[in-house]
């Protein structure tokens, strides 16, 4: 698979959108590699089933071969869907446990970018829940991005959980990966997979 034989799927994490920086810079790079309309940068809703929903949407009603980056909780969604359809996944600091992080979030949150308001209910707890994948089929098809810097999630459970997957780890940086762009060529070569 070339860099133009597949559609990437971005997946934003929690209380972000398509307006972050990831989104937009992983937006440029397809544009500048000629596959501007090969890439989809979903709004996701904050209900995780709905979220997943519209993913599995988006991902059934494509015709060329579907690859994933997902951010923070959007890693934790591209590992459920990875697994499900057996497609080549980035995980860029992923979430591990997101359902015990929203504990902390019940009740009314506020979206970082759009400033709408929403709730966390613990029915929302138990959908991240049912998205957890235990044991990992196709590990081979994650790639793990991590930075030890990351004040939001412990990188720790990351590297353990996708210890059996391709990694690369970078000491300091935080949580919204500092020097994304720099990884993206790296990135992408993994996504359109074996030469």
């Amino acid at each position: 698979m070339t860099s133009n034989a597949f559609y990437l799927l971005y997946i934003h994490g929690f209380n972000s959108s398509p307006l972050s920086h990831k989104a937009r810079v992983t937006h440029d790079y397809c544009a500048a590699l000629g596959m501007a309309e090969r890439i989809g940068v979903p709004e996701l809703s904050h209900v995780p089933s709905q979220a997943i929903a519209e993913l599995c949407e988006i991902i059934e009603a494509q015709s060329l071969p579907v690859a994933l980056i997902g951010s923070s909780l959007g890693g934790y969604y591209a590992t459920w869907l990875a697994e499900r359809y057996q497609l080549r996944a980035a995980l860029i600091n992923p979430a591990v446990n997101p359902d015990e992080l929203w504990q902390a979030h019940l009740g009314v949150n506020r979206n970082y970018y759009s400033g709408r308001r929403y709730e966390i209910t613990t029915a929302h707890v138990a959908q991240l829940q049912a998205l957890r994948v235990e044991t990992l089929q196709f590990p081979e098809n994650l790639l793990l991005l991590a930075q030890t810097g990351d004040e939001t999630l412990d990188y720790r459970l990351a590297v353990d959980k996708y210890k059996s997957s391709p990694s690369i780890i970078q000491l300091g940086g935080d949580h919204s990966f500092v020097n994304y762009e720099a990884m993206l060529p790296d990135i992408f070569r993994f996504l359109a997979g074996p030469p």
